[in-house]
């Protein structure tokens, strides 16, 4: 799992020597998830989420991290069921973009994060202008998402597709483009990309780590 291992990564990385990250972690059935998604069952979820999240509070997790960027459309069902801080994933990557910058930036994501307002708007409120991909873009992009990189593909022609939707997103004024799902960063990174990437996946442990680190 990426989360995982980068969060080893970095605490080996800020703390040096054999640290490494002291975690506890519920896996869910995805399946289960994709079912809820695709018949809007959005409650049903949350409260499916929210049961790990107040399982892993009494297993002595001090935050909570959903390692997903779709589901934090759940993000209140979370944070309402723990009196733990959970670590909102957009935060880390408006961060990020306000570092670095940038005032307009692209949205790749499954339809839900493109289309919904709970992911665009965590950013439009910390001053940032999203652009998203056009109905037939959108619909490539969830597609491969779900059909391809969920089941372990990884396929040239889809990374000829992503670069040539993220170029029609830097026509519309995008300076750069969030990876706003965690498989995404297989197709695309900071080498193929026609504009600057931020990975929500590397940005999330990163801000997981200050928080825990107490860096920021």
């Amino acid at each position: 799992m990426i989360y995982y291992q980068e969060l080893n990564r970095g605490i080996r990385r800020r703390l040096g020597g054999l640290h490494s990250a002291r975690c506890l972690m519920a896996s869910v059935d995805f399946a289960e998830i994709e079912k809820m998604q695709e018949q809007g069952e959005w409650v049903k979820a949350g409260a499916h989420l929210a049961a790990h999240a107040r399982d892993l509070e009494r297993g002595g997790a001090d935050c909570v991290v959903l390692c997903t960027n779709t589901m934090h459309r759940v993000f209140d069902n979370l944070r309402d069921a723990v009196s733990i801080p959970v670590l909102h994933i957009a935060d880390g990557t408006a961060q990020a973009l306000e570092k670095a910058g940038v005032s307009c930036v692209g949205l790749l994501g499954t339809r839900y994060t493109m289309e919904h307002e709970f992911y665009r708007s965590r950013l439009v409120n910390r001053g940032l202008t999203v652009v998203v991909p056009d109905e037939r873009e959108r619909g490539i992009v969830h597609d491969v998402i779900y059909n391809e990189l969920c089941l372990g593909k990884v396929l040239d022609h889809s990374r000829v597709a992503y670069q040539e939707i993220v170029s029609s997103l830097a026509k519309r004024g995008a300076e750069a483009v969030i990876l706003g799902c965690t498989e995404i960063g297989l197709l695309l990174d900071t080498e193929n990309s026609p504009l600057p990437v931020f990975d929500t996946t590397l940005l999330h442990v990163e801000a997981a780590l200050d928080w825990a680190l107490g860096d920021d």
